[in-house]
């Protein structure tokens, strides 16, 4: 067996000659020790202490040019502009948590001053607000190099929260893992943090991600990639283990689009025009990818289909991101193909050999789409599947039958919508962000976001991967009962020296305790 890792380019159709080194098990140890030790240490830093870290790997990865551009186009076959957009979305990460960090109200401060003539029974003084979980394992994402791997999204949200990570680097961009780690690291040592408070390691699929997951001093753990991965970890970490820890699995999602009549009727081409535009945009790996179309059975939505087809047969060929994913495109593809009651309307050619891929569509009966549990497997891949309903009571059944996920769709115009406010409602139930007359691709990075959704989209609905609110996944409620000043968090203080917005005694305020 090899004792070091390649990355696959699909653009060269080989093996990229830089080698890495798979983790030993003395390296394992070894990040594990230092993240362990360094979390103390690193949870006691200030916010702004934190946020100058976080600011100073943003400047780092930009440091990093257009070499870190270049490594990551020849791993991933994403184009350019693509990467230089991620990139800078990934920078923007880092410094959303660092101005988060900066303002500092996140940590929901609380302070309830002790009553001790209070009858029948004194008060004491009581103190809460979030803290660190401990040290985070993090598994990058295939399709997205920067935003969703190294220094991606549950790597700034760990660190922002105090937490020390260890990323497992993705096989399919160990170059780019690599260069974005060092960045990383730099940064670290410039503003002074403790050893081991990041690091990256290297090895095969499921052998170090489950040995890293078993391992007691992993506290929380951070996952962007399949179900089949992502339950694997789940299971691990919260069966498995002698202390279960949270699992933050993003899994599976089709992302269904409604088609209301009217609209469909009055704007056909235009949404037909968006929607092959979603489906076939880079190559159908994003995770919000259009995988399910909901239109009343009329003479609208055939013309649709049609318009559909047309333009996705004027996508050109593209690229994918590895042979692994290429390959199960194509299965799941024919699988899905292959169901009864599943009409093909375009498929292109197989292009597998050349690691290419063209869009799919293919239609069915909402009867059908409710009697078949396995129409709502992923194709990950530029593939969408129109189920066809006969009515809006039929619709809106289609729609109470969905299975968890990441977004939900409704085109309609403002009568029809708040005609079929109860669909609406359905949909809201399985998704974690609703979409009026748009398409689902595209994440922005700011305050109100929610990336996450019901299961199998994710493991816990509750929380979001993007946004400032995703920090809350790796803290932790801790309350301080009667603690001396000198001992309690900075924040906790009867002086606010930190001068963040906190609730004493039920009043929101940036006042000291003594003032209150």
């Amino acid at each position: 067996m090899s004792n070091f890792l390649q990355s696959y380019s699909t653009l060269q159709k080989a093996f990229l000659p830089e080698t890495f080194a798979i983790s030993s098990p003395a390296e394992v140890e070894a990040a594990l020790i230092e993240a362990s030790a360094a979390f103390i240490p690193f949870a006691k830093k200030t916010f702004i202490e934190r946020a100058v870290f976080l600011e100073s790997i943003a400047e780092e990865i930009m440091n990093c040019g257009d070499a870190l551009l270049q490594k990551a186009h020849e791993e991933t076959a994403l184009p350019m502009a693509r990467l230089t957009g991620e990139r800078g979305r990934t920078c923007t990460q880092l410094n959303l948590y660092a101005k988060l960090l900066r303002e500092g109200n996140w940590c929901d401060a609380v302070i309830d001053t002790a009553i001790p003539d209070r009858q029948p029974l004194p008060r004491a003084d009581l103190r809460r607000m979030l803290q660190p979980i401990g040290p985070v394992l993090v598994f990058g994402a295939s399709n997205f190099p920067f935003a969703y791997s190294t220094a991606g999204g549950d790597t700034a949200s760990a660190l922002a929260a105090g937490c020390p990570v260890i990323v497992k680097a993705h096989e399919s961009h160990l170059g780019t893992n690599a260069m974005v780690a060092a960045a990383v690291i730099s940064a670290a040592e410039k503003t002074h943090m403790p050893k081991g408070v990041f690091a990256t390691l290297v090895g095969t699929g499921p052998a170090l991600g489950q040995q890293l997951a078993m391992d007691e001093r992993i506290k929380a753990i951070g996952f962007t990639g399949s179900y089949k991965a992502g339950m694997a970890l789940y299971i691990t970490a919260t069966q498995k283990r002698k202390t279960p820890i949270p699992v933050y699995a993003e899994m599976s999602s089709i992302n269904p689009v409604v088609l209301l009549p009217e609209i469909l009727a009055e704007k056909t081409t235009a949404i037909a025009s968006a929607l092959a535009g979603s489906i076939s945009l880079g190559v159908g790996q994003f995770c919000t990818s259009p995988g399910l179309l909901f239109a009343i059975d009329d003479a609208a939505a055939k013309t649709f289909a049609q318009e559909l087809v047309n333009a996705l047969k004027a996508v050109a060929p593209a690229t994918m991101l590895n042979p692994t994913i290429c390959h199960a495109y194509y299965k799941d593809k024919a699988s899905l193909a292959n169901q009864e009651n599943i009409q093909v309307l375009f498929e292109g050619n197989n292009l597998e050999e050349n690691h290419q891929a063209m869009p799919a569509l293919m239609q069915t009966t909402a009867a059908h789409f409710m009697a078949t549990p396995a129409l709502q497997k992923e194709v990950f891949g530029p593939c969408s599947l129109l189920v066809l309903c006969k009515d809006i009571t039929e619709m809106k059944a289609a729609i109470a039958s969905i299975e968890g996920q990441l977004t939900g769709s409704v085109y309609g115009n403002e009568t029809e919508l708040k005609a079929n406010e109860n669909l609406v409602d359905h949909l809201q139930q399985a998704v974690g962000r609703m979409i009026f007359n748009n398409v689902p691709t595209g994440v922005e990075v700011c305050n109100a976001i929610v990336h996450g959704g019901p299961f199998p989209a994710t493991t816990d609905a509750r929380t979001t991967s993007v946004g400032p609110e995703a920090i809350r996944r790796f803290s932790r409620p801790v309350c301080f009962q009667d603690c001396p000043d000198a001992l309690l968090p900075l924040y906790l203080r009867n002086e606010n020296e930190a001068n963040i917005v906190r609730l004493i005694n039920g009043v929101l305020t940036k006042a000291s305790v003594a003032t209150i």
